[in-house]
């Protein structure tokens, strides 16, 4: 193997960098040349690859975002698509790729190499929903939700200072992972996640008590994707029961996605690049690469993807407890 490629796709995550920066010189490291791909599987269609040295990744590692950028691709859903994104692919003699990104990109990539099996691909869990199998932590959660927490922080200084309720909406469309993680932190009255259903009655009933307490602020966390529609919505409906609060509603929306990458991101990013160039070495394809148990392992793409994970009930147990 002498040319692999990489590239980002799907939303972007903090840390993402840092892997781009392991795969590039990884490669470099056994001889081999990296290219990179902007805007994901739309510049493979569109034949837009970089070549990346050395220098190309220096200083890149503290930067949030992709510097290969992302985008999603309705072409490459069709077989011509796919058959431009291969042409490109053989014209460099690129016989192996690593793939960084979500659900979304994993289920392309396992297309594409049914159509064309002579490709190789590796994929690195680039999202900050935190919600693939085979991996405890994916690429971007742990800096989303020290985001969210940082900014919700803020807001509870200012709920404090006015006697307010707080609706706050964090990422999650599909999982509940950010919302629980920064409940918990922030000391939230309660969380409402994709995974379980809404009991309004149970979160009227426990801000009533919380203000029978004289409690001097209340913060509740949302979800994007919980059922009753997000933050705005949950706020009126509770506005209608209890009158006697100020509700305010922020949503934090994509600063999450944003920021320089934790130490811990930019530590598994980095293993995981490493991981996957190696992986690609050793002939393997087809497989997510993740960290369990502090561990490598590698994950076949279908069983990787999302929607098969659920929440910890400890967790919501101990929102209840804590609140």
């Amino acid at each position: 193997m002498k040319n692999i490629a990489v590239f980002t796709s799907g939303g972007d995550a903090p840390g993402m960098n840092s892997c781009i920066r392991a795969v590039v010189r990884t490669a470099l490291h056994h001889d081999i040349q990296t290219f990179g791909v902007l805007r994901g599987y739309q510049g493979m269609i569109d034949d837009d690859f970089v070549e990346l040295k050395r220098e190309s990744v220096s200083n890149i590692i503290q930067m949030g975002g992709t510097i290969l950028r992302s985008a999603s691709s309705l072409e490459f859903r069709t077989p011509e698509g796919r058959r431009k994104a291969y042409e490109n692919l053989q014209r460099r003699n690129i016989e192996g790729i690593v793939a960084i990104g979500g659900d979304g990109t994993f289920t392309g990539a396992n297309i594409f190499m049914q159509e064309y099996p002579d490709i190789r691909i590796t994929g690195c869990p680039g999202t900050i929903d935190n919600d693939l199998n085979g991996t405890d932590y994916t690429i971007g959660y742990d800096t989303a939700i020290n985001t969210a927490m940082e900014a919700i922080d803020k807001i509870k200084d200012t709920a404090n200072a006015h006697d307010r309720l707080f609706f706050i909406e964090v990422m999650g469309r599909d999982a509940g992972f950010i919302a629980m993680a920064t409940a918990i932190a922030t000391g939230a009255e309660a969380v409402l996640i994709p995974e379980t259903p809404t009991d309004l009655d149970k979160l009227i009933q426990t801000l009533k008590e919380g203000w029978l307490r004289k409690k001097s602020s209340s913060i509740v966390i949302v979800a994007e994707g919980e059922e009753e529609g997000g933050a705005f919505k949950v706020a009126e409906k509770v506005k209608e029961k209890l009158n006697f609060y100020e509700i305010k509603v922020s949503i934090l929306g994509h600063m999450q996605r944003g920021g320089q990458p934790t130490c811990m991101e930019r530590l598994r990013a980095s293993r995981m690049g490493v991981e996957a160039v190696e992986a690609l070495l050793q002939g393997k394809k087809g497989v997510m690469i993740g960290v369990v148990n502090d561990e490598i392992v590698h994950t076949p793409f279908e069983q990787a993807i999302k929607h098969n994970l659920v929440i910890n009930p400890t967790l919501l147990r101990m929102v209840d407890i804590l609140s």
